[in-house]
């Protein structure tokens, strides 16, 4: 399959994968190496980034796995800045999933503290790549202030409901000039496939395999289908059309 880029760096998988609410480290590092993904994000929140042999971050092999701190939990875009700044002084890469969700109901993003966000790390030298609510306008302002990519929702964060934002985010990716990530609320391989179908760059999951009863085999599961979504949206999908067509001539082979 073709290669991501991100910021001017490859990489082979399309599938990203987040290491919140696993049962274990073990269920986690399952699902990771099951997914063959490349890109794993950590909400700094959960983890000392001064002492990583004491936490999730000593099951990550930074070798294999680019590690993507992430924002969760942060109200404000002051917040956010401090987080990501935290992580680039204790070692971790100057990447950053800009994540500001002050409503801790339907965990829906900021958009106002999102974009004050990315405008200050992007000018501080950060790799940010921000999760949105479905929004074309956003997206495109993001885009003009410099970010790597476009995250927008698929659906709230966990629901595992699906594309529910579908119209929207073809906008997004029929205007994107970075790589468009659906992040949050995919909750089977075929809900990776649709936005893969749809042109989306690359997906991120977490939810959907930290419950699994599986999470390695449902790693697995979520690698085929984005490949296979890959894979139909750059073979060129039939167009839907309201009426029938048939696919074998109905003239020529029967006589009155």
């Amino acid at each position: 399959m073709d290669s991501l880029m991100i910021a001017g760096r490859s990489f082979r998988s399309r599938l990203m994968v987040g290491t919140g609410k696993f049962s274990s480290n073990a269920a986690m590092v399952a699902a990771m190496e099951g997914s063959g993904c490349e890109i794993v994000t950590v909400a700094l929140r959960r983890v000392d980034v001064d002492n990583p042999h004491d936490s999730i971050l000593a099951h990550i092999d930074r070798e294999k796995y680019l590690l993507l701190p992430n924002t969760s939990g942060a109200r404000d875009a002051e917040e956010a800045v401090r987080l990501a700044r935290l992580a680039r002084a204790a070692g971790c890469e100057p990447w950053v999933k800009l994540e500001v969700t002050p409503d801790p109901f339907y965990l829906l993003p900021d958009p106002i503290e999102t974009l004050k966000a990315a405008e200050i790390l992007v000018k501080d030298g950060f790799v940010v790549l921000p999760y949105i609510n479905a929004d074309p306008v956003l997206a495109k302002r993001l885009q003009e202030a410099g970010t790597a990519t476009v995250m927008p929702l698929g659906a709230p964060i966990g629901t595992n409901k699906g594309v529910r934002t579908r119209d929207s985010i073809a906008i997004i990716i029929e205007q994107a000039i970075v790589p468009v990530v659906v992040d949050a609320g995919l909750g089977a391989p075929s809900h990776a496939a649709e936005a893969m179908e749809m042109g989306a760059d690359a997906v991120l999951v977490n939810t959907a395999l930290a419950v699994a009863r599986d999470p390695g085999a449902m790693g697995a599961a979520f690698r085929k289908g984005v490949e296979a979504g890959r894979e139909g949206y750059l073979a060129g999908l039939g167009r839907q059309q309201e009426r029938a067509e048939a696919s074998s001539p109905l003239t020529g082979f029967l006589h009155n």
